[in-house]
């Protein structure tokens, strides 16, 4: 195993790298920094761990995620590779028994908590140790403009100053322009080489929809596309994730909730059953999901609106880790921006973090109201750049129908601003339409000009028009008149007849109308042999307590449906099949194969 090369194919069971990792691999080999941009699933994790194989002494990996390092590490193991962790789950005599192999080089790689790391006694005892890199894993988490802020991460340059000698790399799969910047100065990479690949997904199909019946919007998607599958269904507040997930165990789901509110045990237990059980929903806040290694979540689907792009994007790159066909389904509405803003009104961030927040907020609100195509405004938000329409989002696949809406918004813009800019949408849309109610007369209202100017539009109607308003930044939510629509700068020339506005017309289409047919598998498998492989491989992962996806991904068992190996050369060919899988799983499942062969 001296080269690179050699490690990806014995150890790992891959032929050949996909770019950049090999230029990211060889940098650190060498003993250079790196910082590097890559999208999950992209196969980051080999860009460290190929490296702590190849140099002299153990790579340390500094994890946020305490709940996920037993993972990492059982599969790495089943691999042959010496690996372990320290964190505050291991009683005394583990953690010295660790520590003593780290001192004894008995270690290849050695995943650990920032906050442990930190410690003077953790950093002396890096100090007696051979130690060939430090590998820095979300590392979006230093930055305070982030989505997930860690405060720990703040002092992890501390490495630079300790170990100059030391190469670092750190690795995010999320980091906008603003944020690869604050890591470089965070972390003290200014020297490192940074390698920003491609941030698209192509094989998630990206769909967003308004919000007007949230349980059975989702039921509906489930059931016609995902009625058996892996996903995870996010939701802003740990109530709600509750209370959903209880719903879906009532329509005969396998769903469990996840929250920062819940016993770190029962957080544990349900992440476990996520991880290793298949068929499984996990209904969560933000507080679930980085880091997850799961390669078959078929779906991610958002019940309220995420709010930023960073955090999105993240979300739903958890979908189709495998490259297989996945969704990022979402509904969303203005109440989910208000909700979002009041949030952010009530933090006790700085004046500038807020209005930063903002921002972020309406890009995200902008991505929801876009009428183009949705992968090419994702991308564009990363500085990156897709020519051509994806022809796999929602936009894509069924252009969305636009109506000249500059009549109609005049007339919304008006009534905010005779109104006072002081009321919100109910109010705007009762004045609009004529409504006879005590807070139309008290307010005397009905004696504007506005009023009753646009029946010929209903409730939802005007609804939609003030949404995209908002979305398009012609006018701004006042949280601290508690919602309250006030007019922006931008809307001037739409007020003064200098321009005219195309607006979406929102139409409630049946969730799963003219929507991909979801085939789990090719047409040339054999649906028999694929679920003897996969009832194998539950077997092995039960019997090791490790998720199946570990013992092989769904793509490695389609490769032996399909070329049929009949000895083990032919089954350590097998894309997914290293020297030690071979020895310890080829004899299981080419039985399986040559039972199956013998049925047929």
């Amino acid at each position: 195993m001296n080269t690179a090369q050699d490690i990806l194919h014995s150890v790992f069971g891959y032929a050949t790298f996909r770019p950049p990792q090999d230029r990211i691999i060889e940098t650190v080999i060498e003993g250079g920094d790196a910082l590097v941009l890559m999208p999950t699933g992209g196969g980051k994790s080999l860009c460290y761990q190929i490296p702590a194989l190849a140099r002299t002494g153990c790579g340390v990996v500094i994890s946020p995620l305490i709940a996920l390092m037993q993972d990492q590490v059982s599969a790495l193991r089943l691999l042959g590779v010496k690996a372990n962790f320290l964190n505050s789950t291991l009683d005394p005599a583990t953690a010295r028994q660790i520590e003593q192999d780290l001192l004894e080089g008995d270690l290849d790689l050695l995943y650990i908590a920032p906050e442990r790391l930190t410690q003077e006694r953790t950093l002396q005892l890096l100090g007696r140790a051979p130690i060939s890199l430090f590998a820095i894993d979300e590392a979006h988490c230093v930055s305070q403009w982030g989505h997930d802020f860690r405060a720990d991460y703040l002092q992890l340059s501390l490495l630079h100053e300790r170990f100059p000698h030391i190469p670092r790399i750190a690795l995010t799969a999320t980091a906008d322009a603003r944020t690869r910047t604050e890591i470089i100065s965070r972390l003290d990479l200014g020297e490192a080489a940074q390698f920003i690949a491609g941030f698209d997904r192509p094989n998630i199909r990206y769909r967003i929809t308004l919000k007007h019946n949230a349980k059975q919007q989702l039921l509906r998607f489930l059931k016609e596309e995902h009625p058996r599958d892996a996903g995870i269904v996010y939701c802003l507040s740990r109530k709600k994730t509750e209370d959903v997930a209880s719903w879906l165990q009532e329509q005969g789901y396998n769903a469990l909730p996840y929250h920062a509110g819940l016993p770190a045990s029962v957080r544990a237990d349900h992440q476990s059953r996520f991880l290793r059980q298949e068929s499984v929903i996990i209904v969560a806040t933000i507080a679930f999901g980085m880091g997850i290694d799961k390669p078959d979540v078929r779906f991610v689907a958002h019940l309220d609106m995420p709010k930023t792009i960073e955090a999105y994007y993240q979300e739903t790159g958890r979908a189709g880790r495998d490259g297989e066909a996945a969704n990022a389904w979402m509904i969303y509405g203005l109440q989910d921006v208000i909700k979002l803003r009041q949030m952010m009104e009530s933090s006790e961030g700085s004046l500038e973090h807020k209005r930063a927040e903002q921002q972020r907020l309406n890009a995200m609100l902008g991505l929801c109201e876009i009428t183009s195509c949705r992968r090419q405004a994702l991308l564009n938000y990363f500085d990156d750049e897709l020519t051509e329409n994806c022809g796999n989002c929602d936009t894509c696949l069924e252009p969305v129908d636009t109506w000249d809406g500059t009549e109609a918004a005049r007339m919304a813009l008006s009534a905010v601003y005779r109104t006072g800019q002081r009321f919100g949408v109910a109010h705007l849309v009762d004045v609009l339409r004529g409504a006879e109610n005590d807070k139309i007369f008290q307010s005397d209202h009905h004696q504007l000009p506005t009023y009753g100017v646009g029946k010929a539009l209903d409730n939802n109607q005007w609804r939609s028009v003030f949404r995209q308003l908002v979305a398009r930044a012609y006018l701004s939510v006042d949280m601290e008149r508690f919602g309250a629509l006030r007019l922006e700068e931008k809307c001037r020339g739409l007020l003064r007849g200098e321009e005219n506005i195309q607006l979406r017309r929102d139409v409630k289409t049946k969730t799963g109308s003219k929507r991909q047919t979801k085939s789990n598998l090719p047409t040339d498998i054999d649906i028999a042999l694929w679920e003897a492989l996969r009832d194998c491989r539950r077997e092995l992962a039960e019997e090791q307590g490790v998720p199946p996806y570990v013992i092989f991904h769904d793509r490695t068992l389609q490769e032996m449906c399909t070329e049929l190996p009949q000895s083990l050369s032919q089954f350590g060919r097998i894309t997914g099949v290293g020297e030690r899988k071979l020895d310890k799983y080829g004899s299981s499942f080419l039985q399986v194969i040559e039972q199956h062969l013998s049925a047929a």
